[in-house]
């Protein structure tokens, strides 16, 4: 646990207790601050209680008189749509919103660094999609190094979870727009920008909310070292606010689309190769077409973010090769679970948003592909040229009819995850991909995209030894 900072003695209200709600609250009492909370389920109210937490709620302006600072879950919105309630409250008072990342920065550092040979750093990572598997990257290649690490945020355990630092570690943080928003602390020593494109719209009110959301990484604190995607124009507006001149090497420019020049420092990749340009001069090249756990140029778009951030923490190009080709993949993230009879099966769960699951369905060919959901905001045109490879989709989600006629190759409505896998694996050929990228959220049918993952592994390992 990272005990509090800056709190001792102070009255602090917690709104959420979920995982990092529940924690922060832990981690505030550790550092002598009273926690109130607050959350709507009576479930997680008595969680909190049976921990000696007082939980009170908040219903009036009075009600924030000697408290501190709220403290919010990063599922409940502060702003836009509308401020939640409590929220709303504290902004009245005058009293400090944040989370539990602000805490995490304000308390990361303490005396015990004084003493040790290497201090300790963060590196941060958001974008739209690649956050998770470019996080969990960085991590494998520190462990395959024996380097002391953790992972935590967005993917792994909660900030506040994580433990007092060691001499040398590194520990990384994956970050949701949600959690950058807020934080009042926000320092990583190197900050990477994976990508931007259409999500959580209603959350920041549109796309100049959400850039912003994620921008705040990297102009509040000012990392040591910026690792920017540059293949939309937010990554090359953002590369071009953090360096000082061209030639500024704090800013290590990513790209998947093109090669890049200049007397900075790049890192791109061209037809499955990786290229290490710095000052003009080719530092190192890596062929990424053999890394198993990394297909499809997306993710070489994160293996490309994962070497920058690795190489400024003074790691040789050729002991990152190595990591990266003893790395399995996430769950639920261009994960192959099977191969049976010559088809492969793919789980790419996550590919919750269409910018992501055209991704999917980019890197591999003849695709028989799963998809379908709760449909976000802007529609499914995006989708249009990326399904070159797909020979014929399945549909499934309560509004499966719907979602099928936006597409532009052959569809079947199947409604189920149970009847989608049985109608790709009956005419699936040696060859094909049966690949389950919904291009959708996952609440119409399940509480989570892991949990859809789960189901579409099930079924696939249900209808193949039937067969």
């Amino acid at each position: 646990m990272i005990p509090v900072q800056g709190l001792a003695g102070a009255r602090v209200a917690v709104l959420g207790l979920g995982r990092s709600g529940l924690s922060a609250a832990r981690a505030l009492r550790a550092g002598g601050a009273e926690a109130l909370c607050w959350d709507d389920n009576p479930a997680a109210r008595d969680a909190a209680e049976a921990e000696g937490f007082t939980c009170l709620p908040m219903t009036a302006v009075d009600h924030f008189a000697d408290v501190a600072r709220l403290i919010v879950s990063p599922g409940i919105p502060h702003l836009y749509p509308a401020p939640n309630p409590v929220v709303a409250l504290a902004l009245e008072a005058g009293v400090p919103v944040d989370n539990d990342i602000g805490l995490f920065f304000q308390s990361f550092a303490t005396r015990d660094w004084d003493s040790f040979d290497t201090s300790p750093r963060v590196v941060a990572v958001t974008g739209s999609n690649g956050k998770s598997t470019t996080s969990a990257l960085i991590h494998h290649i520190l462990e395959h190094v024996e380097r002391p690490c953790q992972l935590a945020g967005n993917i792994g355990r909660g900030v506040l979870d994580l433990d007092p630092a060691v001499d040398g570690e590194v520990v990384v943080l994956e970050l949701s727009s949600y959690q950058t928003d807020l934080a009042r602390n926000l320092t990583p020593d190197v900050a990477v920008f994976t990508n931007l494109s259409p999500d959580h719209l209603d959350r920041h009110a549109g796309m100049g909310g959400y850039f912003a959301a994620k921008r705040r990484l990297f102009a509040e604190g000012g990392p040591d070292r910026a690792v920017i995607g540059v293949d939309e124009d937010e990554g090359r507006f953002l590369a071009g606010q953090l360096a000082q001149a061209p030639g500024d090497d704090r800013v290590i420019r990513v790209s998947v689309e093109r090669k890049l020049t200049g007397p900075g420092w790049q890192v791109f990749a061209r037809k499955g190769f990786l290229a290490e340009y710095r000052k003009g001069k080719q530092i190192a090249s890596i062929d990424l077409r053999q890394v198993a756990g990394l297909p499809g140029a997306h993710n070489h778009q994160n293996a490309c973010a994962a070497y920058a951030a690795c190489r400024t923490l003074g790691l040789a190009p050729r002991v990152i090769e190595a990591a990266l080709h003893s790395f399995g993949g996430l769950p639920h993230r261009s994960q192959t679970i099977a191969e049976v009879g010559g088809v492969r099966f793919v789980n790419d769960s996550k590919a919750t948003n269409v910018d992501s699951a055209a991704k999917a369905l980019l890197a591999f060919k003849n695709i028989r592909w799963i998809c379908g959901g709760l449909e976000k905001e802007g529609g499914l045109d995006g989708l249009a040229e990326a399904t070159g490879a797909v020979r014929k989709a399945y549909v499934i989600g309560r509004e499966a009819a719907g979602f099928a006629m936006q597409l532009n190759v052959e569809a079947e409505v199947c409604g189920t995850m149970a009847q989608a896998v049985a109608r790709a694996v009956a005419e699936a050929e040696a060859g094909d991909v049966v690949l389950l990228a919904p291009a959708a959220a996952s609440f119409d049918q399940y509480d989570s995209f892991e949990r859809r993952g789960e189901d579409f592994a099930a079924e696939v390992a249900r209808v193949t030894a039937d067969g």
